[in-house]
């Protein structure tokens, strides 16, 4: 860093200026209301949080991460996830778990030939194949598959004030009857929810050997709702949950911290 760079940072750091990461404003027409609020109140539960790990401070050694596999036949989750989603996530929390992540891209056209000797469990094909430059300081091979992604569970409820409006009518009778009727019978509810299990398991192999060293297995629910209110023509409603995206990449912090914990 030259002379001058330093001076200006200390300069502003005299000043009392802070350098921080820029902050953009949303140009939603909502941005600031009350459903902006609740929106955002509930996108921050789903947000990206990183984790600690437990033994980040020890280096790792020298891993590949290979695509896995998908192992569900579910329509929405294999159109929204693939196994090279899944390998970005893994990169991504390995290498801040420190260990030394050796990047897919740079396997190029050797990237089948590696997964194939490794699914197929060949030593010498996997030897061979590390005889060749960074490679060479391979200690592990991993892959994360999904075992299971099913929505298993839904529920409905809900509520129509027309029926009890009729009655509070004829009760009532007269001027409150008609009017207690109408409002009533304008009332609507609603709220569904949907639950899925999604479950995940990550293989550890022996870059020299071809070997399984390790296994994992760990899965979590993800719960999608809904609901919605009306009466006498004011609304409200809500609905949200964790994405996909988001419920592989926890899943992929958890199986991470388990590996960083047992196994460096």
């Amino acid at each position: 860093m030259s002379v001058r760079a330093i001076s200006i940072m200390s300069l502003m750091a005299a000043c009392g200026l802070a350098i921080a990461q820029p902050v953009f404003e949303s140009p939603s027409p909502t941005a600031g209301s009350s459903t902006s609020q609740k929106a955002h109140e509930m996108a921050d539960r789903g947000i990206y949080k990183a984790i600690e790990y437990e033994n980040a401070a020890k280096p790792g050694p020298a891993i590949i991460v290979l695509p896995g596999e998908i192992k569900s036949n579910n329509a929405t989750f294999v159109q929204r996830i693939t196994t090279n989603n899944i390998a970005d996530f893994a990169e991504l929390e390995l290498g801040r778990a420190n260990f030394k992540i050796l990047e897919r891209a740079d396997l190029g056209p050797l990237l089948n030939e590696f997964q194939l000797a490794y699914t197929l469990g060949d030593p010498n094909q996997a030897r061979k194949l590390l005889q060749k430059g960074k490679f060479r300081t391979t200690k592990w091979v991993i892959k994360f598959d999904v075992l299971k992604a099913e929505q298993v569970a839904k529920a409905e409820e809900g509520f129509q004030g027309q029926p009890l409006g009729r009655i509070f009518g004829i009760l009532a009778g007269g001027t409150a009857g008609a009017v207690g009727e109408t409002a009533i019978g304008s009332v609507r509810t609603g709220e569904a929810t949907g639950v899925w299990i999604i479950g995940m398991r990550y293989k550890l192999i022996d870059a020299n050997t071809a070997e399984q060293v390790a296994t994992g297995y760990t899965e979590e629910k993800m719960e999608i709702g809904a609901k919605t209110q009306a009466v006498l023509g004011f609304s409200q409603g809500a609905q949200g949950g964790l994405t996909l995206d988001g419920m592989v990449q926890r899943l992929v912090q958890k199986l991470v911290w388990e590996i960083d914990r047992r196994y460096k």
